[in-house]
């Protein structure tokens, strides 16, 4: 439900204490969807309904500049993984201010907010993609596969980084 302060639930995770973390507080139970936001190509990766681990999930291929249509695309992967609260790469500049793919993200962020009802978490994805390129090359795939597969991986690293500083803010 729009509004809704998951940090208020008990063991509710409030992100937003985080440096990396702008926006909604997290449910604490239930699945969470991270999303790396691309021009072109939007990763997707799901935790478990226990929020330990991210996995890759899918990509989703949506049309240059079109928004409204990226926008729906999540909203129906959003009730398809029964996520709970959302969780988009907020790419800041490497000397931390907000640019114009950073604007965006928060766009989207808010508009994603609007159209599901669920917290939408801004989180730091400064060094998601590198990480994720990191991860495919140790696997060894080729170039191809990596482009098919770079982006629901740097949305898993993404999930993965909330994921760990929920466990951290916990213990």
């Amino acid at each position: 439900m729009a509004g809704h302060d998951a940090a208020d639930e008990p063991g509710g995770y409030d992100a937003t204490e985080h440096p990396a973390g702008h926006g909604d507080a997290l449910p604490r139970r239930g699945r969470l969807l991270g999303i790396d936001l691309g021009e072109v190509r939007i990763g997707l990766a799901v935790s478990d309904p226990g929020q330990v681990v991210a996995s890759p999930a899918e990509t989703l291929h949506v049309p240059r500049d079109a928004d409204g249509p990226a926008v729906e695309a999540l909203a129906d992967a959003s009730v398809r993984h029964d996520a709970a609260g959302l969780v988009v790469g907020y790419p800041r500049t490497l000397d931390g201010r907000e640019g114009r793919a950073a604007g965006r993200a928060r766009r989207f962020a808010d508009e994603l907010r609007r159209r599901t009802g669920l917290p939408v978490l801004l989180w730091d994805e400064r060094f998601t993609t590198v990480e994720a390129e990191r991860v495919l090359l140790e696997a060894d795939l080729s170039r191809a596969d990596r482009k098919d597969t770079i982006d629901r991986v740097a949305a898993s690293v993404l999930l993965q980084a909330v994921l760990e500083a929920q466990r951290r803010q916990t213990h």
